[in-house]
């Protein structure tokens, strides 16, 4: 059973200008097989948040513990690690190499690992299946469509059975039929697998797939959700 926990975390920016308070104060606790949402318009720090969690940027008050582990003290080496084998992030970018197929793409995490190239493509195979590409899992990605391309992504993130989810508005680029399906499937994941997700979205779609959802505005937490209530983006 895993736990990420983030115990009065605050991460500032300082410009000559301004100090922007991306994340300030924020306490939150993700269970294992809990998925949880985070809402909030733009620059409300929730992808700071989701960085502070992956151990991409430290915080500079706070903890943010994984398992009991404070990962926000690791150092380059050790965030680094962490990340590959512990972490299953979906960015809001997609970070696809254009000179490869979506199976090839989709393997990268598992030879960081340690995996045959058999095995990875054997394993991307599967999850391309679940992401909805497998007939596709040979374009690479400028023949791709944008939400395929985010497709491709979820089943890279998903493919070493990760500890941990972390999602950065996954379905963006997704028809309302795909967004369903991406949103249960990392529902699913978490549930089935017992780990915990927490998900960073505008769509209120979400609300029906999310064991809690939270609204961040200015680099707090203001208000828990019901999961069964829309909310507006």
């Amino acid at each position: 059973m895993s736990t990420l926990e983030l115990r009065e975390v605050v991460k500032h920016y300082s410009s000559d200008r301004e100090t922007v308070r991306a994340v300030d104060g924020v306490s939150l606790t993700v269970a294992s097989g809990e998925f949880v949402a985070l809402y909030g318009p733009s620059g409300a720090g929730k992808t700071t948040l989701l960085l502070l969690a992956a151990a991409l940027i430290a915080p500079d008050r706070g903890s943010v513990l994984f398992d009991e582990v404070d990962v926000g003290g690791f150092s380059e080496r050790e965030g680094a690690r962490y990340r590959l084998q512990d972490v299953g992030f979906v960015f809001q970018t997609f970070h696809l190499m254009a000179s490869m197929s979506a199976l090839d793409n989709s393997t990268i995490k598992l030879a960081g690992c340690g995996a045959t190239v058999r095995e990875a493509r054997v394993q991307a195979r599967v999850w391309l299946e679940r992401v909805g590409l497998g007939e596709r899992a040979e374009h690479k990605p400028g023949e791709l469509s944008m939400g395929e391309r985010q497709r491709v992504a979820i089943a890279r993130a998903l493919i070493n059975e990760p500890r941990l989810l972390l999602a950065d508005e996954p379905t963006g680029n997704l028809d309302s039929s795909r967004t369903q399906e991406i949103l249960a499937l990392l529902r699913d994941v978490c549930h089935e697998r017992n780990i915990p997700g927490l998900l960073v979205t505008h769509d209120p779609a979400a609300m029906a797939f999310v064991d809690r959802a939270y609204v961040l505005r200015d680099g707090r937490l203001t208000d828990e959700l019901d999961s069964g209530l829309a909310v507006a983006p």
